[in-house]
């Protein structure tokens, strides 16, 4: 009983030592199933090394997603697909496993306000994250905010190559907010850095047509343009607003109560 006390006091420790933290609350009454069924060591050993990477996985997808800043109720389960366009719909399913990110590809999401933009970016990048890699979300305005007080401090380059980390790059709303000159600049150097390094993910309601409002100058727009473009996948969601069709289901819904207690 005192050999068993031992070597159970023993591995515990060299367990805690390892980090094994699953295979060290679990072993033993896995251990006591395998005898029970008969198991192999191979088998025994097997079942624990799968219990531990399950909860290492889960926790480095939760972790991720907190880090990501990705609004988590803006989820795939959460968007209804059926709103979109075949071609497009097919388009989002392709992009949900995530190869592109393997091939430095941009996915370049245009449409109204309201069509789902925001949502379907977040959706994607949520289950890109749960496919292990790495996604960093931000609206535009908050994004070039940071990079310009970055700037200001000398700090661009380590900011830089501090989202160059995230596989992919969610920018929400580009060109949403009108920003100044010195701000687009540090934005299209972002771009220029990403280019064929790392994946960029960004909504924008103006038409490329329209993209000098954002960059200010025609050259500075088509190199933006030409970089973002050159791997991509663009998805056009003309599709009525979401928000529109939902306020009017509502107003119908609440009429239709109304009408049912005054009769």
């Amino acid at each position: 009983m005192d050999n068993t006390q031992d070597i159970n006091s023993t591995l515990s420790g060299h367990l805690k030592e390892l980090r094994l933290r699953v295979m060290r609350e679990c072993y033993a009454d896995i251990g006591m199933e395998a005898l029970q069924e008969s198991l192999s060591y191979e088998e025994y050993l097997l079942i624990l090394a799968e219990r531990e990477c399950t909860s290492r996985r889960a926790k480095r997808i939760d972790r991720n997603l907190g880090e990501s800043k990705i609004p988590l109720d803006k989820n795939i389960d959460s968007f209804d697909l059926k709103r979109l366009p075949g071609k497009v719909s097919h388009q989002v399913k392709t992009l949900l496993d995530g190869r592109f990110l393997d091939y430095n590809e941009n996915v370049l999401v245009f449409g109204n306000p309201g069509s789902g933009k925001t949502h379907l970016l977040c959706a994607i990048g949520q289950e890109l994250i749960r496919n292990g890699k790495r996604a960093y979300f931000s609206t535009c305005s908050l994004l070039v905010q940071e990079l310009l007080r970055a700037k200001q401090e000398f700090q661009l380059p380590r900011q830089i190559k501090k989202l160059s980390r995230y596989d992919a790059l969610i920018i929400d709303d580009i060109g949403y907010v009108q920003q100044d000159r010195s701000e687009m600049a540090v934005l299209f150097t972002l771009l220029a850095e990403r280019y064929e390094r790392g994946s960029v993910m960004l909504s924008s309601n103006l038409p490329f047509s329209k993209w000098e409002q954002i960059f200010k100058d025609p050259m500075v727009t088509a190199a933006a343009v030409d970089r973002l473009v050159h791997h991509s996948v663009i998805l056009e969601l003309n599709i009525p607003s979401y928000r529109m069709a939902e306020a009017k289901s509502r107003k119908k819904h609440n009429a239709k109560e109304k009408e049912v207690t005054c009769n």
